[in-house]
């Protein structure tokens, strides 16, 4: 990979978080649909099987996560400083990362509590 003149390590950086925050916006926000929908088809499930689950809160608090991630990536799109950029990167990727984890469990509690 070669660097154009005028570019630095720190620069580098600054685009890849760039990048990484124009992955997780779109992605997230996808996501928080998916939770959306998933909620509203377990509704009717439950409704069919008559079982509770938690899975519906679980996807809710869910949705809120991946809408943390789209905001906090968001807003380090929309930033002009450094150090303000990589905090909300980081919390970009720690919000994803933790959505992605309740969504897999989600998973989990809908497949074992409606399977069966």
């Amino acid at each position: 990979m070669s660097e154009k003149s005028g570019d630095t390590p720190a620069d580098a950086r600054n685009v890849l978080d760039e990048r990484i925050c124009r992955l997780i916006c779109p992605i997230a926000s996808a996501m928080v649909g998916v939770c959306m929908t998933g909620i509203g088809v377990l509704r009717v499930a439950s409704t069919m099987h008559a079982r509770q689950t938690f899975a519906d809160d679980l996807l809710s608090v869910d949705a809120v996560t991946f809408l943390l991630a789209t905001l906090s990536s968001y807003f380090a799109l929309r930033v002009q400083s450094h150090a303000r950029l990589h905090w909300l990167e980081r919390i970009a990727d720690g919000t994803f990362i933790l959505s992605m984890v309740l969504l897999t469990i989600a998973c989990f509690v809908i497949t074992y509590s409606l399977g069966g």
